[in-house]
């Protein structure tokens, strides 16, 4: 006799899409635990800012990896997912339903599929491509790796680096690679995905009240205590919507008005590049739900079957 996968349920989509008020109903009915999956809300500095689960939610749920590391380290995709898979393997050796519940992409994709397991690139290599112009960069890409070079947009400077590094440093191109990916969980899960696409005008009137909420609700805070400890700026963490222009008003750059028009700017523009990802990155048999949450809670998590 086969023995059944274990469940996992997967709510995915954009910031304030109501993947949390979904996740927490669910959760109600099976006695389920959240499991985060989303790259902010795991660092403690910033549960107002990255709106991670307050202490009235986790009272109705059991809720997992929100707010465990410090924002002075910087957590890989694949850190985040041998993490999520640990948390997920407790749960259903509990005989409980993990509920993944998050709206970064890469972090969802490196959990369910893997990772290519590019050796460690050589810090000499690494170090004259990061020096080196998008263009000079591009020119050597295209004579190693003219796959990349074509696919990559030109000013994709990031990308464009990756794929040289990975090309010089290994002698393979990257594509190649990430042919072989490694520790995803999808076919060891009985997987029960939603994706919530609402309308992308209350989507918006959502992230622009979200934010004005946390302005005045306690990232102000936030955001002069990750100031004072004086992180790096490249880390994950000082990258969060909502630093860059709270900063700039402590520094005297922005009116608190400018501040709070420019962060509904980017959370509306970060809304906006999850929703174009989900509606076509994950596979088309994934259910999509395009109705709000409120008030069709029930309606959604019959699509979940979980």
């Amino acid at each position: 006799m086969i023995k059944p996968l274990p469940p996992l349920a997967l709510i995915a989509g954009s910031t304030a899409s109501g993947k949390s008020a979904l996740a927490l109903e669910l959760a109600a009915r099976t006695g389920g635990v959240i499991v985060n999956a989303d790259s902010a809300q795991l660092y403690r500095d910033i549960p107002v800012l990255s709106a991670a689960p307050g202490d009235r939610d986790r009272a109705r749920a059991g809720h997992s990896l929100y707010g465990v590391i410090d924002g002075a380290t910087a957590c890989s995709a694949a850190e985040r997912a041998a993490l999520a898979r640990g948390e997920i393997s407790a749960i259903q050796a509990a005989g409980r339903l993990p509920i993944l519940v998050g709206g970064t992409g890469l972090y969802l994709r490196t959990l369910l599929d893997g990772i290519a397991p590019v050796p460690p690139i050589n810090p000499g290599i690494r170090a004259e491509v990061r020096a080196a112009s998008v263009e000079a960069n591009r020119t050597r890409l295209a004579e190693r790796d003219p796959a990349a070079a074509a696919r990559l947009a030109p000013a994709d400077a990031t990308r464009t680096a990756r794929a040289l590094e990975v090309v010089l440093s290994t002698g393979r191109p990257l594509a190649a690679w990430q042919e072989q990916r490694e520790g995803g969980i999808a076919a060891q899960v009985a997987l029960a995905p939603l994706i919530l696409l609402p309308p992308r005008d209350w989507l918006y009137a959502r992230c622009d009240a979200r934010f004005a909420a946390m302005l005045y609700g306690g990232a102000v805070a936030e955001v002069e205590a990750l100031l004072a400890r004086n992180l790096d700026p490249q880390l994950p963490v000082m990258r969060a919507i909502g630093v860059r222009e709270i900063a700039a008003m402590l520094r005297g750059e922005l009116s608190r008005e400018q501040a709070l028009a420019a962060g509904q700017q980017a959370t509306r523009n970060y809304a906006k590049r999850q929703y174009t990802w989900f509606a076509h990155q994950p596979p088309g048999e994934w259910p999509r739900f395009g109705e709000p949450v409120e008030g069709h809670l029930s309606e959604a998590l019959a699509l979940l079957d979980a």
